[in-house]
């Protein structure tokens, strides 16, 4: 009896995330949260969020088999990130949109704007002055519009590829 197959998509999430870092782009993940997601819920929006998961904004990446795990801070305070990656559903360049977007299962039900918290990020786009240099991994404030889980690159489509 042979082994299970591993999926390709954690092997394709770490590429693209490598090929980002070597070209100084800045890699952000897109995820469907669900109930095995741990990220701070006041800044999921329709049921995703979308975390910068650079160098520069996490502590102890590992981009697992299973889960992407790192530190990050979210309105100045350091939270510990754990998202299973069955629920990524695009890894991108913020500068340009290339990546890979993937199929994923429905969004978590998530409460309205009205019931959740009201604490803000300190996001600027910049590192904070803290003494780590770190920037926030969220990749906008909460109440700003969310943009599309891939970008367009100036002059065209996004250059995404479907993978199941």
């Amino acid at each position: 009896m042979s082994e299970p197959v591993t999926s390709t998509k954690p092997y394709l999430i770490r590429a693209i995330h490598e090929w980002a870092a070597d070209n100084g782009l800045t890699p952000y993940l897109a995820v469907t949260v669900n109930e095995d997601t741990e990220v701070p819920r006041e800044f999921v929006r329709a049921g995703e969020i979308v975390l910068n998961v650079s160098m520069t904004a996490t502590d102890r990446l590992t981009l697992g088999n299973d889960f992407i795990r790192f530190q990050a801070r979210f309105g100045g305070v350091a939270r510990q990130i754990s998202v299973p990656v069955e629920q990524v559903s695009a890894i991108y360049a913020r500068e340009n949109g290339q990546g890979m977007a993937f199929d994923v299962p429905k969004p978590l039900a998530v409460p309205s704007d009205d019931t959740q918290s009201s604490a803000q990020p300190e996001h600027s786009g910049k590192a904070p002055a803290s003494a780590d240099n770190s920037t926030d991994a969220l990749s906008e404030p909460p109440d700003a519009p969310q943009p599309p889980p891939s970008p367009p690159p100036a002059g065209g489509r996004p250059r995404l590829t479907r993978v199941k």
